[in-house]
Order: C-alpha cells, then structure tokens, then sequence
C-alpha cells in the first residue's frame, strides 16, 4: 500500500481538478445554450476557453511533479453538474433559468477555488515552485469568474422577479 503523504494527498487532488475540469468543458456549452441572458452566454464561451488552457496548465504541472496526466472520478462535480442538469431541464425557458445557471455556475467556482487553493497551498510546502505559479493563475481565473457570475447574477435575478 502506498504511504498517504502530503505529496500523494497533493498528486490526488490534482487528479481530481483534472477529471472536474474536464467535466466542467463537457457541462458548458449545455450551460450556454440553456441561458437566456447575453451576458451569460458570453461568460459562459468565455470561460470555456479558459477552462481549456486551465486543463492545458494541469498538464503541465503533472509533468513538472514527473507524472502523467491522469483523471480521478470527482463524485464533488459529478454532483454539482448533475444538479445543474436537474435545473436545466425543470427551469428551461423560464424566466429564473438564468438566476438557476448563475447559482450552479457559482457553485463550480467555489469548489475550484477551494481545489485550487488547497493546491497551491500544498505545493510550495513541497517546493513545486513552478507548480504554484501555474495553479495561482488558475486560482486567479477562477475568482475573476465568481465575481462575474456575481455581477451577472444580479442583472439576472432582478429579470426573473420582474417577470413574476
């Protein structure tokens, strides 16, 4: 059995943002064309470009740490997600789908800030300097996209009360 240390709690939770980020590519264009919103649609193209070259940057990492790039089922994400396609189909073309969106879309950011945070945290107490610049320009990215969100949630919650 492997011995549980800091750097295998580290490589661990980088295989688990990689397999969430790779989910979170696959769940955006849903999210996209489920908006309503022009504002949210945009965020939501946009951040899918991010989010690819956030999944290039991990790439990198796992091969600054000597390992290759592997996947770990995220049951988090997986959840999350699911709960968004739960409201998708029961909020479709309503007029609270987008205040819906924003709130699952905020619920996926707060988990990569915490993933990300923890993993920055964790690699410069194990001296992967290199890696912590990459994962606090995700990090960054990450909270940039909240505090949009955040933005775009209150343009979108007040169309939805006024269509009430």
């Amino acid at each position: 059995m492997v011995e549980k240390t800091l750097e295998t709690l580290f490589i661990d939770t980088l295989k688990d943002i990689y397999y969430a980020e790779r989910q979170i590519l696959k769940a955006l264009p849903k999210m996209e064309r489920a908006a309503q919103s022009p504002a949210l649609k945009d965020a939501f193209r946009g951040h899918r470009e991010e989010t690819e070259g956030q999944v290039e940057r991990l790439q990198k990492v796992f091969e600054m740490v000597g390992k290759r790039a592997q996947a770990k089922t995220c049951p988090a994400i997986l959840g999350i997600l699911e709960e968004g396609d739960e409201l998708i189909a029961e909020y479709s073309g309503s007029p609270a789908i987008d205040a819906a969106l924003t709130g699952i879309a905020q619920a996926v950011e707060h988990y990569e800030m915490a993933r990300y945070g923890a993993l920055c945290t964790w690699a410069g107490a194990l001296g992967h300097n290199d890696a912590v610049t990459l994962l606090q320009t995700t990090l960054d990215q990450e909270k940039n996209a909240d505090k949009k969100l955040t933005t775009i949630a209150s343009e979108v919650n007040a169309t939805a009360i006024a269509a009430e």
